[in-house]
């Protein structure tokens, strides 16, 4: 990187003076420092696109209106041939109306600015389309343009309509309420000789449109395949979605509107969604010094303005070298995104000096990024592209994210160029909504297919139902002559009976693939309704909703993957804690079985009780006994309002989770691995007795032939064994790994992963550990329990975090050993204090150094806050130093 200040300067006034004078922006230039005359002779000349397909209509026009990136849209009379429509409906206007003063929009981006083209609009009282030719199939650039103008019949502003195309849904139930510009582009990918965009209004209401734009675009723009997160394998398919661009940004560079793109888009610039400004430096080269590899990046990916400027790593006083850029972009959580990220080395003055890791939503994108080796040359451009699911999107926001790695020769440093945010279409072909182009709702479209197939499967089990009636119709006929007459047909019926087990693991496949393809549909009947064995008691809905008020915001107590935690109070005065499934929630489905099928068999004090479940209609909720303590975590370090633990109830708190987890593993009829143990999964009740809680991710294993489960890694950050990680294979041991780092956070009162620490300190488990071996114990306790430990206790307690810690699960204990152990340290602290009366205190505690616990913003507290550690991981588990506050 840049580190000599006459490199700085040089490179800056090269900057302003070789930047062209005004980037446009729709409604006016922004000005520069520069002059006119430098820009016209240092500027990089735009090149110039000739699409095969091209239409510019300007709807309701009755002039062809040119705008001032060189582009004409034709008029209405001139393109009426494209249009079938029952009538003839336009709008003019001189002037634009001036937007409501009360109008606070809710995103961060400006509105479009008052184009000509939103003078003038075409209105449908009914279903009318658009169609054109398509001289050349491939991907086409759709743009459409909304703005209500007052009218004497139609009240713009309350339009509702659709707008389709032959396969894909681009609006549902579109309304523009305020008179703001509205600008909507799309990709897609059109195979056929015709294109029809068909606006359809909803009932009693009408349409609308002000200009539509269709240019086809270079066949590369879109690559069939891009990089999955948090997967590390390539996703295929890609192209075969519709696509809506949700936001463009130019990183580290002013707005680029269509007159400095080839294709004619809008670049804007990152200021409002850069999460960590401070910590930002903005830099950059003269645009036409950015080169295009053959094979590579291309103008049509993204113009030299976008390459030629980005966003580093900064030096401000208060922060380390160890820490990541990061920016926040609101979406629409219900869809999968294809997010493309643009990088051009513009900052360093030798190749092999810039490695970075890439984040995205907090999973590893890219880890030790290296341009030199993909670019070979100093200011290459370069794009990636990642898919995330809709489930790895937490509280509707696109995470990006880049910081240092290990590696490059120079300093500590990272960049990004340009972010792309792109909606995919959904199962439903879908860009809004979950209605297909029929506006049937998801899974209605192929309803023909549906109900043949629901109609061979209700014949077979008819079929089915009927031989068994014969067969136990002719056993009953045979059986025994000294049978007694009394007996009941339905006694022999019950050899054929499934068990509750046999049932709930047939029914796990079938509920998860109705789940998926309903998204939480309607149902009419629970899934336990034909045997409640074991599982409780089963609630209405209604009933859950009386015993949370309606489920009210003010009764939260807990927010999971599967959904919020409510706490309620049933009939009989019974305080009760109540988990609702979130609909947009994948993992929720099968955490509510799983946790269902593991409760229903389990029962120990130090378990969380199930009581029972709703399965009703559209939802899915779980009844546990209410603990009115809280979570562990909580109690160490997540509240101020909490009093710190005393080392013995700390302790007794370890000693009550380690026999929950003993009696997994040993008690119930086949090993019960937890997977997900942590300190917010232990959860205390009104004496402070320990259960352990969250059966979501648990799984069954150690049968007679089975040592291990070959499975997908999921866990939480922190907390993940190191070898199930690798060999995704899991064992037991998995989670005495993680119950090693439950014992240091509850001795230590920090969190597993704090990002904001210096990176030797950001992982719980190898700061403690690297602290232990060099004899510092000392450093790691929490300073609240300074003079209470008892020696013996304390190297008795570390001394079985540290079995637990093993790198190898062989070499770790088993549960027992570690009860055992922790049995053992209460013993001694117990045995302390005894003496204390008779012995010098000092000659048996250990006085303990008051070190400072730093907070998220490096400043000292007893109560260091925590990282988000509730992210489900898969292989790139281990992006664990990530930081989703930048820093």
């Amino acid at each position: 990187m840049i580190s000599s200040p006459v490199v700085v300067i040089f490179s800056f006034l090269l900057l302003i003076t070789s930047t062209p004078t005004t980037i446009h922006a729709q409604d006016g230039p922004i000005e520069t420092p520069s002059s006119t005359s430098s820009s016209t002779s240092s500027s990089p000349k735009t090149p110039k696109f000739n699409p095969k397909n091209k239409v510019l209509i300007a709807c309701g026009s009755q002039e062809d209106v040119s705008l001032p990136d060189g582009r004409t849209f034709k008029s209405d009379p001139s393109t009426v041939s494209n249009l079938s429509s029952e009538e003839d409906v336009k709008v003019n206007v001189d002037t634009l109306p001036p937007p409501p003063k009360d109008d606070v929009s809710s995103s961060k981006l400006p509105p479009p600015p008052p184009l000509p083209l939103y003078n003038s609009a075409r209105i449908f009282p009914s279903a009318a389309s658009y169609k054109f030719p398509i001289s050349q199939p491939g991907f086409h650039l759709i743009r459409l343009y909304f703005f209500p103008l007052p009218h004497t019949t139609y009240n713009l502003s309350n339009a509702v309509f659709r707008v389709t195309t032959e396969n894909f849904v681009l609006l549902h139930d579109f309304t523009v309420p305020n008179p703001t510009p509205i600008f909507k582009e799309y990709l897609l990918n059109l195979t056929t000789q015709t294109l029809t965009l068909k606006f359809s209004p909803k009932k009693n209401s009408f349409a609308f449109i002000n200009a539509i734009e269709v240019i086809s675009v270079p066949d590369d723009l879109i690559s069939d395949t891009a990089s999955a997160v948090p997967s590390v394998e390539n996703v295929e398919g890609v192209a075969k979605h519709a696509f809506e661009v949700a936001l463009r940004l130019n990183v580290g560079g002013p707005l680029l509107t269509p007159r400095n793109d080839t294709l004619w888009r809008t670049w804007y610039p990152d200021e409002e969604f850069n999460a960590f400004p401070e910590g930002t430096n903005k830099t950059g080269v003269n645009p036409r010094e950015v080169k295009y590899p053959e094979g590579g990046a291309t103008r049509f990916i993204a113009p030299s303005w976008v390459y030629a400027t980005a966003a580093e790593m900064g030096n401000a006083d208060t922060i380390k070298a160890n820490f990541n850029l990061t920016w926040k972009m609101p979406v629409d959580p219900s869809y999968d995104y294809l997010i493309r990220l643009h990088f051009c080395d513009v900052v360093s003055i030798a190749l092999n000096e810039l490695y970075f890791n890439v984040y995205v939503n907090g999973m590893m994108g890219a880890p030790s990024f290296d341009l030199s080796t993909l670019t070979s040359a100093l200011s290459t451009a370069y794009y990636r592209d990642f898919v995330i699911n809709s489930t790895t999107i937490a509280n509707g926001l696109v995470i990006i994210q880049v910081g240092p790695a290990s590696g490059g020769s120079g300093d500590p440093n990272a960049i990004l160029n340009g972010v792309e945010v792109i909606k995919m279409s959904n199962s439903a072909g879908s860009l809004s909504g979950l209605f297909d182009v029929e506006g049937n709702y998801m899974g209605a479209a192929s309803g023909s297919k549906t109900m043949k197939i629901l109609a061979v499967v209700g014949l077979v089990m008819g079929m089915v139902a009927l031989l068994l009636v014969v067969v136990m119709f002719v056993r009953w006929q045979k059986r025994p002559l000294d049978c007694p007459r009394n007996n009941s047909f339905s006694s022999w019926l019950l050899p054929l009976t499934t068990s509750h087990s046999s049932f709930l693991s047939s029914k796990s496949a079938s509920i998860t693939a109705s789940r998926k393809s309903s998204l939480f549909g309607s149902r009419k009947s629970n899934m336990f309704a034909s045997t409640n064995q074991g599982v409780g008691k089963f609630f209405s809905f209604n009933e859950l909703q009386d015993a949370s008020n309606n489920f009210d915001e003010n009764a939260v107590i807990g927010v999971g993957g599967f959904g919020k935690v409510y706490m309620g109070k049933l009939d009989d005065g019974t305080k009760v804690a109540i988990k609702r499934g979130n609909p947009q929630s994948e993992q929720g489905i099968n955490e509510f079985q799983t946790e269902i099928q593991m409760l229903s068999q389990l029962r120990h004090r130090h378990l969380v009780s199930l009581i029972g479940y709703c399965d009703e209609n559209a939802e899915m909720c779980l009844v546990y006994e209410f603990m009115s303590n809280g979570v562990l975590r909580e109690h160490l370090y997540g509240s101020k309002l909490n009093a710190p633990m005393p080392w013995k109830q700390r302790l007794e708190i370890c000693i009550g989770s380690a026999r929950g987890l003993h009696y997994l593993h040993t008690g119930a009829a086949h090993c019960i691995i937890h997977r997900d143990v942590k300190t917010t999964n232990i959860l205390l009740d009104e004496n402070f007795v320990a259960k352990v809680s969250d059966f979501g991710l648990s799984k069954a294993a150690c049968l007679m032939e089975q040592t291990h489960v070959s499975t997908a890694v999921k866990g939480s950050f922190g907390y993940l064994d190191p070898e199930y990680f690798r060999r995704q294979q899991l064992t037991e041991k998995s989670d005495v790994y993680s119950f090693g780092v439950v014992l240091l956070e509850v001795l230590t009162a920090r969190p597993a992963i704090n990002p904001a620490l210096p990176r030797d300190q950001v992982n719980l488990a190898e700061w403690a550990m690297s602290n232990y071996r060099k004899g510092l114990l000392e450093k790691i306790v929490d300073p609240n329990l300074q003079g209470t430990i008892s020696s013996g206790s304390l190297k008795k307690y570390v001394e079985a975090a540290e079995k637990c810690l093993a790198e190898y699960g062989v070499d770790r204990p088993s549960m027992g050993d570690v009860l055992w152990n922790l049995e053992y340290a209460l013993q001694l602290q117990e045995a302390s204090t005894k003496t204390e009366a008779t012995e010098d205190k000092s000659s048996l505690l250990i006085p303990l150094e008051t070190a400072p616990i730093m907070g998220i913003n490096g400043v000292e507290s007893s109560s260091a806050p925590t990282s988000d550690d509730h992210t489900e991981v898969g292989a790139s588990a281990f992006s664990q130093i990530a930081n989703f506050q930048g820093r």
